[in-house]
């Protein structure tokens, strides 16, 4: 595989340009070799990198917690398997007591709508419901 300028890169990944380089100074991409010119000049395992970044996001994981997953040197086998397990554990954790501040949430409204409801105008208006 030829290497692939920023340009290329950011397409083939379907990210912007700029997202690449924040990517490399926050050390989620390794600094690439430069071509004699001075330009970047990436490969497979970047695009791959990419594209982890993007799939790690879209399960909810910060760019920090993302960066623990991974490192420029980009370490595989069971280092990383025990990581990515106790990373995506822990995010499960998260979101499992986010849906439970929701549903309470979600419950203390719909008391809310029985209250301003059933004409009790000051607990309405103030927003006065058990919780």
């Amino acid at each position: 595989m030829e290497p692939l300028s920023i340009g290329q890169l950011a397409d083939v990944a379907g990210v912007h340009t700029e997202t690449i380089r924040y990517y490399e100074r926050r050390g989620l991409l390794p600094e690439p070799p430069r071509s004699a010119a001075g330009y970047r000049q990436y490969g497979p395992d970047d695009v791959w990198r990419l594209l982890f970044i993007s799939r790690a996001k879209g399960l909810g994981f910060t760019l920090t917690e993302i960066g623990e997953l991974v490192d420029p040197a980009g370490d595989a086998g069971d280092a990383a398997t025990e990581r990515t397990l106790v990373a995506a554990r822990r995010k499960l954790a998260a979101v499992e007591a986010q849906l439970r501040e929701l549903a309470e949430t979600r419950s203390r409204l719909h008391e809310l709508i029985g209250v301003c409801a059933g004409g009790a105008d000051a607990d309405c208006i103030t927003l006065n419901v058990a919780g």
